[in-house]
């Protein structure tokens, strides 16, 4: 399969994967059910297992905030937490720093694996070194996990298309705390104007993506 790159050189970006969105237990934005996120962390974990054997690095990006005017000063941000019915209503006590929330979930997490705990808003390349880390190591293709898929996910494949990479997002290693519409939404605006979506299995089994 072409992906636009004349030598794919993949890693991971796993967004959000912590225990703010995927443990009920604790989580200050969940997911709407612990089966939602176990089905999706199963399908990341077999995934991420795949692209730890290509030599691909696996990048988690956690949302960490200092303290909440780091959070307030997002303006649309400001009146989720005034409103009582939105998904975000928590989102001034989301992930400050020191939570249990900010904690990678087990499943997916490796011991080689990166992360980057300064994201702060949707896009995964604002205020982090993402970017700096990605050309470092020569890295072409993106291959964009995680939650949520109509916020972080969809921001995040739009902001690494308009800088030059391959995207591809596998459906089953996406979802959202949202409407189940909104997911469907976003990875249709994502395969029509920003990237490929298929499944984790049809990722693993494409021969442009095999080391070895």
């Amino acid at each position: 399969m072409n992906f636009g790159v004349d030598q794919v050189k993949a890693a991971v970006i796993a967004i959000d994967f912590h225990r703010g969105h995927m443990d009920l237990s604790v989580a200050t934005m969940p997911v709407k059910t612990q089966a939602q996120a176990d089905r999706v962390l199963g399908h990341a974990s077999k995934l991420f297992a795949w692209c730890r054997e290509q030599g691909w690095p696996i990048i988690h990006m956690v949302t960490t905030y200092r303290d909440v005017p780091e959070i307030r000063s997002n303006p649309f941000w400001r009146t989720r937490a005034d409103d009582p019915h939105a998904t975000r209503k928590n989102v001034e006590r989301h992930n400050l720093k020191g939570s249990p929330g900010c904690t990678v979930m087990p499943q997916v997490m490796g011991a080689n694996d990166w992360v980057v705990d300064t994201k702060k808003r949707y896009d995964c390349f604002v205020g982090t070194d993402l970017d700096f880390t990605l050309k470092a190591h020569g890295i072409n293709t993106l291959i964009i996990t995680g939650v949520n898929t109509n916020s972080c996910v969809l921001s995040t494949v739009a902001a690494a298309c308009s800088k030059d990479y391959a995207v591809i997002v596998p459906s089953d290693c996406v979802d959202t705390m949202d409407d189940p519409a909104l997911h469907d939404a976003a990875l249709l605006c994502i395969r029509t104007a920003l990237g490929f979506v298929m499944t984790s299995a049809e990722v693993m089994a494409l021969e442009a993506l095999k080391t070895s």
